[in-house]
């Protein structure tokens, strides 16, 4: 660029044109260069939003704390709720992912807009809306096809939706990315496409794990309760460590967090995550893989539980069967996955809040929002989470699907029947064929109703 404004000085007028005029990021044009964090823009602090109750009842306390109690109870109501909720059924959690998905996203965008609200970027937040909702349609679709197939068949509305929702999804997105293009403006060129690829990042880390969230929900509530409760066990216990021994400081992006807060919550979160399988394992409700019974159109969590979920006799490690006085014990499989996730909830999942804290340092910003009192944004209690939801899914995909074909088989051959309810001249040879591919050694059910007589 040094080198066309140098040659624009000796006359050239062509190429004057282009240094002056064309090129984005000149400085001619007044662009801001982001070059050292030194010229972010701050973002306008987040007002106190602790209710005046608290304020009067904890104004007696230092500052450490009041925050400790603001705290202690908001956290207690937050589990009390999502207990509720649980209790309500899939549907409910499937509403509460959802919903969560579009606060954070909310917080993430509102950041950006306040940064860069002065230079007037046209269409910003309603594009990065309108993008939201095209990659909720995409995602959210998938899931329609794959579980609620019986639902579609009987609509024909939503036959022609499921049939072309890949086109549809990228005509939707391809007008938003069309309306992107026509926005630009020669002032703000570079700006804008730092704000494109913000709204794009942010879908990424929101909108893709939410989905891998609700996709683990469909493999058995306990399967999205343990790592869910995990994460949230070692924030607890974290805190609670550091605020009472903490001395050592663990990483400089989060100079609050401790190594005697991170040892703790370590060891707390896997004892917890053992006990939380166990109890968990022994109800169907929680180890059956939801699924949409078309005949009632209501999820149902009703299975003969697989292999993970019977209980099984292990030896004891040798210090343990000293301190227990035997030597076997009575456990489930699922309890020795549960160490692995509690183990990344404790170690790998913290550093999705790190990486949260550095975006945050970047735009001299405390919390994400403030939601919540004492504890910051629905992304400041959440940052962890996405990180566990992508590794539970690797893990199940990768861990636990080829041993669990049983299972599968029977889910599968519950939707063919389904199907058959629907679609009397489908051929029974169709479901018996899918279901010998998944499981070769078991028996397949003859039931003379469920046959293809009528079907030519």
């Amino acid at each position: 660029m040094s080198e066309l404004r140098r040659r624009g000085a000796g006359g050239d007028h062509e190429t004057e044109s282009i240094g002056d005029k064309d090129i984005d990021g000149d400085e001619k044009f007044g662009e801001l260069d982001l070059r050292n964090d030194s010229e972010v823009p701050e973002v306008v602090p987040a007002t106190d939003s602790t209710p005046e109750i608290f304020k009067k009842a904890l104004s007696g306390l230092s500052s450490r704390w009041k925050n400790w109690w603001i705290r202690g109870i908001l956290t207690l109501v937050m589990i009390s709720a999502f207990s509720l909720i649980i209790y309500m059924g899939s549907f409910m959690l499937m509403l509460l992912v959802l919903t969560i998905q579009v606060k954070c996203f909310h917080e993430i965008i509102t950041i950006g807009y306040r940064v860069y609200r002065s230079y007037d970027l046209p269409w910003f937040r309603t594009l990065s809306w309108y993008f939201l909702l095209c990659v909720n349609y995409f995602f959210y679709g998938e899931t329609v096809a794959d579980y609620f197939a019986t639902f579609v068949q009987r609509r024909e509305q939503l036959q022609f939706l499921i049939r072309y929702h890949r086109f549809i999804s990228f005509t939707l997105y391809l007008a938003g990315f069309c309306m992107f293009v026509l926005s630009l403006v020669k002032r703000h060129y570079r700006l804008q496409f730092y704000m494109f690829a913000w709204t794009h990042v942010t879908l990424l880390i929101i909108v893709t794990q939410s989905h891998l969230v609700i996709q683990n929900l469909f493999e058995g509530m306990i399967w999205f309760l343990v790592p869910i409760s995990s994460v949230i066990c070692n924030d607890i216990a974290a805190y609670i460590f550091g605020f009472f021994f903490g001395r050592t400081p663990l990483i400089k992006l989060s100079p609050k967090k401790t190594w005697e807060g991170f040892i703790g919550g370590f060891f707390t979160t896997v004892v917890f995550g053992f006990i939380v399988a166990y109890l968990l394992a022994q109800y169907q409700y929680f180890v059956c893989p939801v699924e949409y019974n078309g005949e009632t159109n209501r999820f149902v969590t009703e299975c003969e539980p697989s292999e993970l979920f019977q209980l099984k006799k292990y030896s004891l490690p040798p210090l343990l069967q000293v301190v227990l006085g035997k030597e076997t014990a009575n456990m489930y499989p699922f309890q020795m996955h549960s160490i692995a996730l509690s183990t990344f909830a404790s170690l790998i999942g913290p550093f999705g809040g790190f990486f949260a804290s550095g975006f945050k340092r970047a735009f001299k910003i405390k919390d994400f929002a403030d939601t919540i009192p004492g504890h910051g944004g629905i992304m400041d209690r959440f940052d962890c989470q996405y990180l566990m939801a992508t590794f539970v899914h690797v893990y199940i995909t990768s861990f636990i699907r080829y041993v669990s074909v049983r299972c599968h088989f029977r889910v599968n051959w519950k939707k063919c029947k389904q199907m058959l309810l629907y679609q009397p001249c489908l051929k029974w040879w169709s479901c018996a064929k899918l279901a010998l591919t998944l499981n070769k050694q078991l028996t397949i059910p003859l039931d003379s109703k469920m046959g293809g007589e009528n079907c030519s």
